[in-house]
């Protein structure tokens, strides 16, 4: 771009929708043509001519462009040569497992919290989807070099705790059977409390009374039920993560936090952060475009918002990361926002490098989920019920009993994880049972099964070798070689933005374009049958590695 009159361009490289009109096409010459007071058309042949003069020496080995061309107004297409394409399929064999990974964050900490399960309340579908989102993220962040470390934040103090030990006092006062080791009773002793919370003046005043009591740790009988239940709360939440092939690195609770919130916001009022508005402190946030949030309350306890900026300060000095990313459900966005606000004046460095990704709501199509009323939907029961329509989809399938339930476990997770990721972090999920659990389209279990089948083609055989560039050349181009040199850099824009759909939508099309090949070219005995096997292993090394930034289980056989 020097020699026609441009210094350091900025050239966009997009994949055209069609693949008849190349591998990349960039717009370059519509974006400086005025500039150079050139029509497109004919600054995009100069472009074109010089660049042939660079690249298009074949006699020198110095290409892997097969041919340029000008389409349209002047986008200017690269064709990319079966050599590119041998060589991306080479260079699958030879990366293997980090086949996709990068060093675009090497030597960068990045600490991602998601979850945020609160004990003492059944861990809900809401923390199912965060937990999916999350996980991805932290691994997409992962392959791009960068050091992960993944943190949960646990509200063990506050109102829902008053609440559920409220009800379950209540309900062995009335000796209703509670079972103080059974998360499913905390469950309905929250239920309870919450309810009477917004029904009854007295026993709303009690709950008041018996979350000071809980921060102050004053009452040795409440201190044993709270203890029980929090531990109760956590042993179950370590068996889902178990089952969501999840785990965490830094466990943060809220009661940790209250002492440390109070102080930073009393010194934030003295610097004239805060200040103080009928018995409580706020942070006033109308003149940023913003609202007021209370800090502290005018029982003198300190609101989820203070805690909050205590995390934040606890995490730095337990992990100094380079970028701290919290994930949420997008109704505390606006909550977010005034926090990030407030950190600006009290923590400028820590705010700037605090990153939030909110994503929507997962609903069912009876509605949504509510926890307030006892009928909330937990994440067991939907893991349980999308295994039962598994169990009885391969029912007549040929496997033994264990074999059955690891893969009715595998594809239910799936089907999850896959309905969750597959849309932009951000809108709200209607799940659809039957469509998830489909072995065939735009579902988890189809992704597995493309998989599975190519490992079926690739166990016929003792050893698959990779073969050479100057060897093995293939016979034409098709969608799936064009398809699957694209990985890196989807994984890479994924983990940039924080979005795994990208993952998603590019394993369907890669599914998609390798079941059709599948379909129609025979394999094993065909006069292709090496670089066909090698295919068939690139698809599969790349689908095992995108399924595993997914979090989705990859089976072997189904």
């Amino acid at each position: 771009m020097q020699e026609i009159g441009i210094e350091n361009p900025e050239v966009h490289l997009e994949h055209p929708e069609d693949f008849a009109h190349g591998d990349y096409s960039t717009n370059v010459a519509l974006r400086y043509a005025k500039e150079l007071k050139l029509k497109p058309r004919e600054l995009a042949e100069k472009i074109v001519t010089a660049l042939q003069g660079l690249t298009l020496n074949r006699e020198k080995g110095q290409t892997f462009i097969e041919r340029i061309e000008i389409a349209g107004a002047g986008f200017i297409n690269f064709h990319l040569s079966k050599e590119f394409f041998t060589k991306s399929i080479g260079e699958i064999f030879r990366q293997a497992q980090d086949y996709g990974k990068s060093v675009s964050l090497v030597h960068k900490k990045v600490l991602v919290e998601y979850t945020d399960p609160n004990p003492f309340k059944e861990f809900h579908i809401g923390h199912l989807m965060s937990n999916t989102i999350g996980e991805s993220i932290s691994r997409l962040i992962g392959a791009r070099g960068a050091e992960v470390k993944r943190a949960c934040y646990q509200g063990d103090v506050g109102l829902h705790v008053a609440k559920a030990i409220w009800g379950a006092r209540s309900a062995q006062i009335k000796d209703l059977g509670f079972k103080i080791k059974e998360i499913q009773e905390w469950g309905k002793a929250y239920a309870l409390g919450a309810e009477k919370y917004e029904t009854d003046v007295n026993a709303k005043k009690e709950i008041e009374e018996l979350n000071k009591v809980i921060y102050e740790r004053s009452d040795a009988e409440i201190n044993r039920l709270h203890d029980e239940g929090k531990k109760v709360s956590l042993a179950e939440f370590e068996r889902l993560y178990k089952k969501l092939s999840t785990h965490f690195d830094f466990y943060f609770f809220e009661s940790d936090m209250a002492p440390r919130g109070v102080e930073i916001v009393r010194e934030g009022q003295k610097k004239g952060v805060f200040e103080e508005s009928e018995g409580a402190i706020v942070f006033k946030g109308e003149q940023y475009g913003l609202h007021t949030r209370v800090f502290i309350n005018s029982q003198g306890l300190p609101t989820y918002e203070a805690k909050e900026l205590a995390l934040a300060k606890y995490k730095e000095e337990k992990y100094p990361a380079d970028t701290s990313v919290v994930i949420t459900g997008n109704e505390v966005n606006e909550y977010f926002r005034v926090l990030l606000k407030a950190m600006e004046f009290l923590f400028p460095a820590l705010a700037k490098k605090t990153v939030h990704a909110s994503h929507g709501m997962l609903r069912l199509p009876s509605g949504k989920m509510s926890s307030r009323k006892g009928d909330v939907i937990t994440a067991e029961a939907l893991i349980s019920q999308v295994e039962e329509m598994v169990r009885e989809k391969i029912k007549e399938r040929e496997f033994s009993k264990e074999e059955k339930e690891k893969i009715t476990e595998a594809v239910a997770i799936g089907a999850l994880k896959y309905s969750i990721l597959r849309q932009a972090v951000g809108g709200d999920i209607i799940f659809d049972f039957e469509k998830s659990i489909s072995f065939e389209g735009d579902s988890g279990p189809y992704l597995q099964y493309s998989y599975a089948r190519a490992q079926s083609v690739l166990r016929k055989v003792d050893k698959v070798e990779p073969f050479s560039d100057s060897k093995v050349q293939p016979p034409e181009v098709g969608l799936l070689e064009r398809t699957l040199y694209r990985f890196p850099e989807v994984v890479e824009r994924a983990g940039t933005l924080y979005e795994p759909h990208h993952v998603v939508t590019y394993l369907i099309e890669l599914s998609g374009a390798f079941n059709t090949w599948y379909a129609q070219e025979k394999i094993i005995g065909s006069k292709e049958e090496a670089y066909r096997l090698s295919l068939t292993q690139a698809f599969a090394t790349v689908m095992k590695n995108g399924l595993s930034l997914l979090g989705i289980p990859v089976l072997e056989q189904m």
